[in-house]
């Protein structure tokens, strides 16, 4: 169902937003003329009047609040558990347009592992002169001790996150790539979650594409990475604490994936394995979700001062 700007109990949200000529605008395809998509939702917005929406988006915020989503700054003036900030309105992407988004990110993550497999391995791309040795080798974020290791499935990329915006003339840019344990599921699942409770009725008009499915296979993926094959295998998420930026994303995830939450100092390595450390003794660990950074993961082959990390954990 659409609703018309008579049916609103108000001026429509769009009045009085200013665009610049010349630049691809996200809401409207020319001036004063909404995108289809974004018709649709800014009539069923205004629909509802300015007080329901100001008491609704009240309730979101305070939902946020107490759910403790935070994003912690350091050096922050309101301090380091600063609340989530969450936009009211939502970026709309239409079917069509996030499918061929989505073919292309995962083309661009294949490449990337691709690329990370080689540099770890064989490195034909240095031989072949694709990649110059002093591109990789001057470069912090290529740690030695890890060359030759063996990773299940040839995976080195099991997180990818992606930096994007428009162009001049509409086309996704990516402006970066984030590999290095990426933060942004968690808090994209708290806002979806928020955002449903919020308007119930436009996520069903809308038929807003699910998030489950991602979470699942991701769950998935991680059990089957377990070497000892156990029907119950022990996943943990290794973090580096509470002062983290991302802290709460961290337990956020840990606990929707029913995975236990640890810090460096709750692990040890004996033998060649991992064991968490729990009041009836050491319990082997099968596989760690790392939202540590590489560097700091193991004070013997890495960096030799950090406090985050496990021993012996390469």
């Amino acid at each position: 169902m659409k609703i018309s700007p008579a049916t609103a109990k108000g001026p429509l949200l769009s009045e009085g937003y200013p665009q610049t000529a010349g630049l691809y605008d996200e809401m409207f395809a020319a001036p004063g003329v909404l995108r289809p998509n974004w018709e649709t939702l800014i009539n069923a917005l205004s629909a509802q009047g300015a007080e329901e929406l100001a008491r609704r988006w009240q309730t979101a915020k305070q939902r946020i609040r107490e759910n403790g989503v935070t994003y912690n700054v350091y050096g922050d003036p309101l301090g380091m558990a600063r609340p989530w900030n969450l936009d009211a309105i939502p970026l709309m992407i239409p079917p069509a347009e996030w499918a061929q988004l989505e073919a292309g990110l995962i083309q661009r993550a294949r490449l990337l592992n691709l690329i990370l497999a080689d540099l770890y391995g064989p490195q034909q791309l240095l031989r072949g002169g694709q990649i110059p040795p002093a591109l990789l080798f001057a470069n912090p974020g290529f740690w030695r001790p890890c060359h030759g290791l063996k990773v299940p499935g040839n995976t080195y990329l099991h997180l990818l996150a992606v930096d994007m915006a428009r162009g001049p003339s509409g086309d996704w840019w990516v402006i970066s790539d984030r590999t290095q344990a990426p933060s942004g599921a968690g808090y994209s699942l708290e806002n979806r979650i928020v955002m449903a409770e919020t308007f119930p009725d436009l996520f069903r008009k809308f038929k807003v594409k699910r998030l489950a499915s991602f979470f699942r296979a991701f769950r998935e993926t991680l059990l089957r990475l377990s070497p000892t094959k156990r029907d119950n295998p022990r996943v943990v998420l290794l973090t580096p604490g509470p002062f983290n930026e991302t802290y709460f994303e961290h337990s956020y995830l840990a606990r929707y994936l029913g995975f236990t939450l640890v810090q460096g100092g709750d692990l040890t390595v004996r033998d060649g394995r991992v064991f968490l450390k729990t009041l009836e003794g050491l319990k082997q660990v099968d596989v760690i979700l790392r939202r540590v950074d590489d560097s700091f993961c193991d004070p013997i082959e890495l960096r030799s001062d950090s406090y985050l990390g496990v021993a012996g954990l390469v």
